[in-house]
């Protein structure tokens, strides 16, 4: 039977590449960031191709991650993966009392959020600054709304968004570049003021919207090809009446 490995195993294959491999030794917290991040939507992108082979690769890949970091805290004498599984453990013992101990669930998310307030100076914090733009403004924003800073009616929303629609066009008069970002920001905030309003997760609604453009474009390119030309070659005309047939084959 072929042996099967282990997490210790995993453990002590991260050592020996910080001892022996270059390109691993010289690694630190802030190199492999964008590692991680790729990981993470490595593993999306299995779950949403629901292939099982696919997502046991990329949650492995994802893993190596905290094991890498918690193996350089190690050499700089921080903390080792076995504090942070200790910490984690300790972590989901405290967060369910409803299981771990005689708390009633419907008060555990109440107390939670009270403890939570009470080690933080604003309601704002723990927001994650790298989340995606999106992601990060709806959380901001469903924060606020705990408290009462929220709208009251969705025709407040659309009047803001027509507010900052108005202000960008009077930016781009005045052709000034800076307040034109500033004014983009503000708009794409107020859509997704909008999409939380009425219950919608805007950083999925906007990757199932780029789904749908990646599928119509590539239908282009298709046809194109059909007609033995080359979307150089094409007009803006062409290629909308072509977009609109794909949309309308892909819509039945």
């Amino acid at each position: 039977m072929e042996r099967r490995y282990t997490f210790e195993d995993l453990v002590k294959v991260m050592e020996r590449l910080r001892r022996e491999c270059p390109w691993d030794r010289e690694q630190i917290h802030e190199s492999l960031k964008k590692y991680l991040i790729e990981e993470a939507y490595e593993v999306l992108d299995a779950i949403d191709s629901k292939d099982d082979e696919k997502l046991k690769e990329e949650l492995g890949d994802l893993l190596l991650q905290p094991v890498f970091h918690a193996q350089i805290a190690k050499e700089r004498g921080a903390f080792d993966i076995g504090d942070v599984i200790d910490t984690l453990v300790r972590k989901l013992i405290e967060r369910h009392p409803h299981v771990f101990g005689n708390a009633k669930p419907e008060d555990v998310l109440k107390n939670w959020e009270k403890k939570k307030m009470e080690k933080r100076e604003s309601i704002l914090e723990g927001i994650p600054k790298h989340l995606p733009a999106l992601m990060r403004s709806q959380k901001l924003q469903d924060k606020a709304s705990q408290v009462g800073f929220d709208f009251t009616d969705i025709s407040q929303v659309f009047e803001k968004i027509q507010e900052e629609i108005e202000e960008l066009k009077e930016s781009l008069r005045d052709n000034d570049k800076e307040n034109i970002k500033h004014e983009i920001g503000d708009i794409l905030t107020a859509v997704v003021e909008l999409a939380r309003f009425v219950g919608v997760d805007a950083e999925s609604a906007l990757q199932e919207a780029n789904d749908r453009f990646i599928r119509r474009f590539q239908y282009i390119e298709k046809r194109a090809k059909e007609m033995g030309k080359s979307l150089e070659e094409m007009s803006l005309e062409e290629m909308d009446r072509l977009w609109e047939e794909g949309k309308r084959k892909m819509e039945t």
